[in-house]
């Protein structure tokens, strides 16, 4: 089974932005207009407008057409329709820029977020992480444990986002690998696989982890060419 990644920087501006706002829906425009500060309504309308650009060949629909349900913890899904409901996605965005994954009949949860060392030095592991996953991470030397807490995290915000269960499946139910010579790995997860995407692969900047997580023992992640329209560079 493969997974399509779509890597977008979500700054834009000008004609670029009316036209991505012109695709959403009442309720999406609504939500944009609601943002308090003038990068975030930007960064949503981005994100929400170059999903359904991304979305609308695999369903054969025109972008502004498609619509979207919500399961009773957020998990968006499309909408069911005839030679479509198998389409699955997932949305992760931070710091100015998103992850879109798309594939067809399995469950898809990604993550992408800014790397910031704070993270790794406060009490965050040990509110959240699993009792074997602390360990490991505070058995590593000092300079190794922000990129292990970012492995950790990130693997783990896709599982959950793949699940779509959202805080009713705690983040210290099921482990992840973090180690740096370890491979991406779930476990006392169920059968679910789940890979780290890299920036050379999958255009993440740097600065930044990503991961991906996708029902079964095993996927392949590739890396999409978004629309031409919604290839964006920062301004």
């Amino acid at each position: 089974m493969v997974v399509d990644i779509y890597t977008l920087c979500l700054e834009a501006a000008g004609a670029r932005l009316d036209s991505l706002f012109q695709l959403l829906a009442p309720q999406e425009r609504e939500r944009a207009m609601r943002f308090r500060f003038d990068e975030h309504r930007r960064h949503y309308i981005v994100c929400r407008g170059a999903l359904r650009e991304i979305l609308a060949p695999y369903l054969e629909q025109k972008p502004a057409d498609i619509a979207f349900d919500y399961n009773r913890y957020g998990k968006p899904s499309v909408r069911d329709c005839e030679r479509r409901s198998d389409v699955r996605f997932n949305v992760s965005h931070s710091g100015g820029w998103a992850l879109q994954a798309v594939t067809r009949g399995i469950e898809v949860g990604i993550d992408i977020e800014r790397i910031d060392a704070r993270f790794a030095s406060d009490q965050i592991p040990e509110s959240f992480f699993s009792p074997r996953e602390v360990a490991q991470l505070r058995a590593l030397p000092k300079n190794e444990q922000t990129g292990a807490f970012f492995r950790c995290w990130t693997r783990k915000e896709a599982y959950i986002k793949a699940r779509g269960l959202g805080l009713a499946l705690p983040l210290d139910s099921f482990d992840v690998s973090l180690g740096p010579d370890d491979p991406p790995e779930l476990m006392r997860a169920g059968d679910w696989s789940v890979q780290d995407l890299s920036a050379g692969d999958f255009g993440v900047p740097p600065g930044f982890a990503a991961a991906v997580v996708a029902e079964g023992p095993a996927f392949t992640a590739g890396a999409c060419p978004v629309p031409a329209a919604t290839a964006l560079l920062p301004a």
